[in-house]
């Protein structure tokens, strides 16, 4: 294990979620359990860190982009979450707007 990315280091990708990450660093202790491995342990640890907190996660891919690419680099590979909410948000706008 020699790559400090923690994605790499969990061999999840980017877009994994809580429970993905969660699951991932379960797998890598039991493969890399600290008496016999701290190194790598550590490694696994530190990458659990990063991404097990949403803030820092964000944190983490916003300071590892390329400063030369334009940010708009970040949302590549990805899919935005659309969500169907029903009419009631937009007509609770326009009876407000009415009023």
């Amino acid at each position: 294990m020699t790559h400090n990315d923690p994605y790499h280091v969990l061999g999840i990708p980017l877009e994994a979620g809580d429970e993905e990450i969660r699951a991932a660093y379960l797998r890598k202790v039991k493969e890399y359990p600290p008496d016999r491995a701290p190194r790598e342990f550590e490694k696994v640890r530190d990458a659990y860190e990063v991404l097990r907190d949403p803030r820092r996660r964000t944190r983490h891919v916003l300071l590892s982009a390329d400063p030369n690419q334009p940010l708009t680099a970040l949302l590549e590979g990805r899919t935005a979450e659309r969500r169907f909410t029903g009419p009631e948000p937009w007509l609770a706008v326009l009876r407000e707007a009415k009023s």
